[in-house]
């Protein structure tokens, strides 16, 4: 080959492959790939928050149905207002007595004392009744504070604490305090005491 001669580059066509090799090329890249570490910890936040959302909907139950539930006082103001006054009645009537006058308060018990309460009144009494003939003795009663603990459509227990002045005749008064746990029962639309516990 001369130098004066020109030399031309010559294109071929790029070989086609036949249809059964052919691939699909690979789709470009849209975003960065996510971490391996990351997927765990995604899942494991999502169990979390579902264990989470469980728990409460689970002690949201428990309240539901807990007692405090069920307890009245904790939200009806007329019912514990009621009851409190109702107890403290009875309880001024059936410890309040004179030496010449014990019947008015049997009577008083047999109206606002039932059950249990009842029993253990009627058994005491009979002394109560002797002593304050023989010593000239009265006895007064008043419900100093009270309050309700549990409240029901048809029991409560109150705590109470109450003041008694004792007094016989030619010596000056003594005053006693008293705390007593009392047990209400609504019956025939009036609340009567079924238990009585000195503290």
């Amino acid at each position: 080959m001369s130098t004066g001669e020109e030399v031309k580059a010559v294109h071929l066509p790029a070989p086609r492959s036949s249809p059964e090799n052919d691939e699909p090329e690979p789709e470009p890249r849209r975003g960065a790939r996510t971490p391996r570490w990351l997927v765990p910890a995604v899942v494991a936040a999502v169990l979390a928050l579902a264990l989470g959302g469980a728990g409460l909907l689970f002690r949201v139950g428990e309240l539901t149905n807990s007692p405090a539930a069920g307890n009245r006082a904790l939200t009806d103001t007329e019912a514990t207002t009621r009851v409190i006054g109702d107890v403290s009645s009875a309880l001024g009537k059936v410890f309040s007595y004179a030496p010449t006058n014990t019947g008015a308060t049997r009577q008083s018990a047999r109206e606002l004392l039932a059950g249990k309460a009842a029993r253990q009144y009627g058994e005491l009494f009979g002394q109560v009744e002797k002593r304050a003939a023989e010593q000239k003795l009265t006895l007064t009663t008043h419900v100093v504070r009270a309050g309700v603990t549990r409240l029901t459509d048809r029991g409560a227990h109150l705590l109470v604490f109450l003041d008694q002045v004792a007094e016989r005749r030619g010596k000056p008064p003594v005053t006693t305090a008293a705390q007593l746990s009392v047990t209400a029962e609504l019956s025939d639309g009036r609340w009567q005491i079924v238990d009585i516990t000195s503290r």
